[in-house]
């Protein structure tokens, strides 16, 4: 089967008048059509620059970017980019914030228009559709987001810490919700993360990367023997402990396991 995202030997470096910094070497993985997939690395290893990368908004100096087995192009339609803050305009309701990406692309038809009111009816948003975004929660926020990057029925997913702006418990509760939403729309998903149980409690597999110049240091199944497999329920799972302290000594090889009460 041929992989939705395949990156071969991908390498960037940024250019400055200080001159070059190498921020990614030879990055090599792939995902297959419903997978999410986490990355993690140190704070400054060029985790965000990789998803710029498979989003177009940047392009690799060496190496090949493929989806569904052909060269990525710039802002492919294919690609759906969540970011660490909602975005949603305070001018516009939920409803037309929602509508915003189908407009910028010009496809807003009846068929779109009732899609999104059915989205909004399914994650819970609809009474709130006529809302301005103040109205709502951080949590309820970023559902709208979600709804506005899935209305546009992109292939892929990118999502670049998109809980980090909430508070630890909300973050919990969002994070197990839209994981959820992901997983039952049969979406592939790669997530950039700092926090190591937040990529154990969502992925299939965390992708871990070294410090800068990154490259992959090494990719690790997760898999939990689970009759309800949700984010939340598997922080709570003996195999979860396991997990985080494998990655983090791969992450801090030099370092004693962390001990996290969790």
């Amino acid at each position: 089967m041929t992989p939705i995202l395949e990156l071969k030997d991908i390498d960037y470096s940024y250019h400055t008048l200080d001159g070059e910094t190498k921020a990614l070497s030879g990055i090599s993985f792939s995902l297959t059509k419903g997978e999410f997939a986490a990355v993690v690395g140190p704070s400054g290893c060029g985790k965000s620059t990789l998803l710029s990368l498979i989003d177009g908004l940047m392009k690799a100096e060496r190496g090949e970017l493929l989806m569904n087995g052909e060269p990525l192009t710039e802002n492919s339609s294919k690609i759906g980019y969540m970011l660490q803050h909602d975005h949603l305009f305070e001018w516009r309701t939920v409803y037309r914030n929602v509508l915003l990406g189908a407009e910028i692309s010009r496809q807003i038809t009846p068929e779109i228009k009732k899609r999104a009111e059915e989205m909004l009816e399914q994650y819970g948003l609809k009474q709130f559709s006529r809302s301005k975004p103040s109205e709502l929660s951080g949590g309820m926020r970023q559902r709208a987001a979600l709804i506005r990057t899935l209305l546009m029925e992109p292939e892929l997913l990118l999502l670049d810490e998109p809980f980090s702006a909430l508070d630890y418990q909300t973050r919990l509760t969002v994070s197990d919700d839209i994981g959820q939403i992901i997983r039952k729309s049969g979406k592939t998903a790669l997530l950039v993360t700092h926090d190591l149980s937040e990529a154990v409690s969502l992925a299939d597999r965390v992708i871990v990367l070294t410090k800068r110049p990154a490259t992959v240091a090494r990719i690790v199944p997760i898999t939990f023997d689970l009759a309800h497999d949700t984010p939340l329920v598997r922080r709570n799972a003996p195999e979860f402990k396991t997990y985080f302290n494998e990655i983090w000594k791969e992450l801090n090889s030099d370092e004693p396991i962390a001990d996290e009460t969790l």
